[in-house]
């Protein structure tokens, strides 16, 4: 799961196609990363997800969790900028 998107495991048969829109759900224990996209790529049984819309207590929870990855604010903000100008 990231800022721009998520790889996802697709357990059992599927017919997703390039380029159809999804709702995506992450369950991190209490808390639930929700993001609409589209799916971006499929390989195999992995499929990419690039996020289009996530609300305000989603990112929030995302942001924390990169932060905690990364481990500490001042990496998180450089990833920030980056995203932004890309």
């Amino acid at each position: 799961v990231s800022l721009k998107g998520a790889l996802v495991e697709i357990v059992g048969a599927s017919e997703v196609e390039p380029g159809e829109p999804c709702l995506l759900a992450v369950r991190l224990g209490e808390l639930t990363i929700k993001m609409s996209g589209d799916i971006a790529h499929i390989k195999g049984t992995q499929v990419g997800v690039q996020c289009r819309c996530i609300d305000l207590e989603s990112i929030s929870h995302l942001r924390r969790l990169i932060e905690v990855n990364l481990g500490g604010g001042k990496l998180l903000e450089r990833e920030f900028k980056a995203l932004l100008t890309a």
